[in-house]
């Protein structure tokens, strides 16, 4: 297998971990016995109409000893899709634009497709348990795809107990997107942003054939949601240990 080859799957692989965003589940009339998960799945999670946003990404592959960084702005409305424009990036070449640029594009591609309804967290696409646990704090549920698709995640979500708000969510993908891939793990962080439940770091690890370990990680900082300011964000320092190849 080629390095070019493996290279190639990885912005793949990386593409499909930021594909994968699972929504919170609209108001349910599902039956539970669960207090935490009834009040997870009635939690509101109305969609943003407009944002704009500072991301840092940056991945890295240890076989290849290679990494790159990308400061992007990202600015989204229901009228113009989602948009992007680089302002900053540095290390290899061809993460950069092989892995970064069609994450981005994949990401365009979204605004216009079927991918929130069939990844969202709800009962048609999850089996939902309380696992009667907490850790730091936060209330531990467990999600179990209910088909094998490369846009849901087998693992566990994390929710504030009072209100049942979505924090972080973390697992599997549910099915591999590439017989080279042994695994993928992707571990999401969200916040209320001007009262919208908004991404604020992605961090995915993928293991591979031959490849070995190579980790993807996306981070947002929010100027406005709704139209509402919220933010200065700025384009940050290059990373000291970012290894062009």
């Amino acid at each position: 297998m080629s390095r070019g080859l493996i290279r190639g799957l990885l912005a793949a692989l990386f593409a499909a971990s930021v594909f994968a965003q699972p929504r919170a589940a609209p108001p349910s009339t599902a039956s539970t016995s669960s207090p935490i998960l009834q009040r997870f799945l009635a939690a509101p999670d109305p969609d943003p109409t407009d944002f704009r946003a500072l991301r840092r990404l940056e991945a890295r592959n240890e076989h290849f000893n290679s990494s790159a960084w990308m400061d992007v702005w990202t600015e989204a409305d229901r009228a113009g899709g989602f948009r992007y424009r680089i302002v900053a990036e540095g290390g290899s070449p061809y993460i950069r634009s092989r892995v970064f640029m069609p994450t981005l594009e994949t990401e365009c591609r979204m605004w216009s497709s079927a991918v929130p309804e069939r990844s969202a967290l709800t009962p048609d696409n999850y089996v939902i348990e309380d696992r009667g646990e907490e850790r730091n704090g936060l209330a531990w549920l467990t999600v179990r795809p209910r088909r094998k698709d490369v846009l849901l995640i087998e693992g566990s979500i994390f929710v504030r107990p009072g209100d049942g708000d979505l924090v972080r969510l973390e697992g599997r993908l549910a099915k591999s997107p590439s017989f080279w891939t042994r695994r993928i793990e992707i571990v999401r962080s969200y916040q209320r942003v001007a009262g919208i439940r908004m991404p604020v770091a992605l961090e995915s690890v993928a293991t591979l054939l031959i490849a070995g370990r190579s980790t993807f990680r996306m981070s947002y900082e929010y100027e406005t949601v709704n139209g509402q300011r919220v933010g200065n964000p700025q384009p940050q320092p290059a990373p000291a240990d970012v290894v062009s190849k």
